[in-house]
């Protein structure tokens, strides 16, 4: 499969997966985290599904699309090793979802990576919040979920926060 194809399925993936995250969410209350902001294509599709909530980002640095520049205080720069810790002391409210894109070209890292931040992610969400994400997060926390149609299995991950 070519690089292009891949890169399509796996927005496809995340486009499923955040829909359907939102239907099962609806109204509860909770703010939402974005793990990789990238230029902050996913992170404007956050904003139109939950609008007037508050979204936090977090990456080592962002470099968005003009009209999808988060607000400063919504920012969190540096390696979500460190950042996601120090937000977790001072969260105001559990995340009602938790969405991670923080593959990085290599999977080795990308998996460490995963599998360092499993713990935090799972202690940041409210008890039934959801993870949709592009690495497996291995945590006794998290309970996988049924993808939704046409997402293929590996693609994408979706987890909800054991009660």
């Amino acid at each position: 499969m070519s690089r292009l194809d891949s890169y399509i399925r796996r927005m496809q993936a995340q486009k499923l997966c955040l829909d359907r995250a939102a239907q099962l969410i609806g109204t509860r209350p909770g703010p939402i985290l974005e793990l990789g902001f990238g230029n902050g294509r996913t992170y404007d599709h956050l904003r139109e599904l939950f609008p007037g909530r508050k979204i936090y980002v977090f990456d080592r640095q962002i470099n968005p699309h003009p009209d999808c520049v988060p607000p400063t205080d919504m920012v969190r720069l540096g390696d979500a090793r460190e950042t996601l810790p120090r937000f977790l002391e001072g969260a105001p409210e559990p995340a009602v979802l938790i969405h991670t894109d923080i593959g990085t070209g290599d999977k080795t890292a990308s998996l460490r990576l995963a599998q360092d931040l499993a713990p935090t992610i799972a202690r940041l969400l409210a008890p039934g919040g959801l993870v949709a994400g592009d690495q497996p997060l291995p945590d006794d926390g998290l309970e996988p979920l049924p993808l939704p149609e046409g997402v293929k299995v590996g693609r994408y991950h979706f987890y909800r926060r054991r009660a």
